[in-house]
């Protein structure tokens, strides 16, 4: 399915997350969230990772189990397979996230990084806004992805 570019936002952030700071991104993004969603944004599409993407996904199908009825998640994952090496905990975690998503997109039918690369740049195609947590600017996928969304013309919120 294609949405209208301007009816999505994409998320990118990363996999570790201060434990301490984590109510905070929880709530700068749900505030987000909301300010997007009252102007028309329905689709809000994720990396399926660890961390920043894993609590996002819990924080958007909560609101949309309680409030924002017409919202539509979308997974973005990079290949089969990409969640091998993590812990039994995250796996589980990924596993009962899985069957609530809109749509479910998987980006290459090769592992590797140039894969996670991929996923991110197909996110930030699809929309037209990124709500990110990068706290990290020089060497981290999460700033890559920004830096692409900026050459893209994306609206950027570092909620970091």
């Amino acid at each position: 399915m294609e949405y209208p570019r301007e009816k999505v936002c994409c998320f990118t952030g990363h996999r570790r997350l201060p434990a301490a700071k984590i109510d905070g991104i929880k709530r700068r993004a749900e505030e987000r969230i909301r300010t997007l969603y009252a102007d028309g944004v329905r689709v809000f599409c994720v990396g399926g990772a660890v961390g920043f993407d894993t609590i996002i996904a819990e924080l958007l199908f909560r609101l949309r189990e309680t409030e924002l009825t017409e919202l539509n998640v979308v997974l973005c994952y990079p290949f089969d397979g990409f969640t091998e090496n993590w812990m039994d905990g995250q796996k589980a975690a990924y596993a009962a996230l899985l069957p609530k998503y809109d749509d479910v997109r998987r980006v290459s039918e090769t592992g590797g990084m140039d894969a996670f690369s991929a996923r991110n740049r197909q996110m930030v195609d699809m929309a037209a806004y990124c709500i990110a947590y990068c706290s990290n600017k020089k060497r981290s996928g999460t700033a890559q992805t920004i830096h692409y969304a900026e050459e893209q013309g994306l609206t950027i919120w570092n909620i970091a």
